[in-house]
């Protein structure tokens, strides 16, 4: 399917507010029985564009939204997370499995790595074997599986963490980009 990415806009959230809702309605994606509201998610789209994160979407031909992928802090209350960031990417129901989560998701790696971050995280229902598999295509790993930290549909629910590099990992962090960036939590 043909798509292009680009910056969410204020008159994309109806659509993103549908496929999140159906996300939320119809699968363990998010662990929330709760619909989301327009309001919420213009506070959300405020609030990620106000940190400088991105909320990108993924529109057909005719401009019509097909998914979307953003990112935000890892852990955000403690500073030394600060160079992990956290992504999410959601896809209408009838246009999954054609390649549209992918380009959504390469789509934030390179602004991941204008923004100097190391590290991006997913955070995945474990059975939910399709978007492990999308995950480990585009170079994530698991790193941690949380047993019942969730609860949906009557049911305990496990969480799997993937993670995935986006510079060289162990590269201390004065050597990034051949120049001396940032330093410990204290700086």
């Amino acid at each position: 399917m043909r798509a292009t990415v680009c910056d969410a806009r204020e008159n994309d959230l109806p659509a993103i507010l549908a496929i999140y809702n159906e996300v939320i309605a119809n699968s363990t994606a998010v662990y929330t029985r709760e619909a989301a509201t327009l309001d919420e998610r213009r506070a959300w789209f405020a609030a990620r564009t106000a940190a400088g994160f991105p909320v990108m979407v993924a529109v057909d031909p005719g401009g019509y939204v097909l998914g979307f992928a953003s990112f935000g802090d890892w852990r955000g209350a403690w500073p030394g997370y600060r160079y992990t960031v956290e992504h999410s990417v959601h896809v209408r129901h009838d246009v999954r499995r054609l390649g549209i989560g992918r380009v959504l998701v390469e789509s934030l790696l390179p602004i991941a790595r204008r923004l100097e971050k190391h590290v991006m995280i997913g955070g995945i229902d474990a059975a939910n074997d399709g978007s492990i598999r999308f995950h480990e295509r585009l170079g994530f790993e698991r790193v941690a599986h949380f047993r019942e930290v969730g609860h949906k549909f009557g049911h305990w629910l496990d969480l799997v963490f993937m993670q995935r590099f986006l510079d060289a990992p162990g590269v201390p962090l004065s050597l990034r980009n051949g120049r001396r960036v940032g330093g410990d939590v204290g700086t």
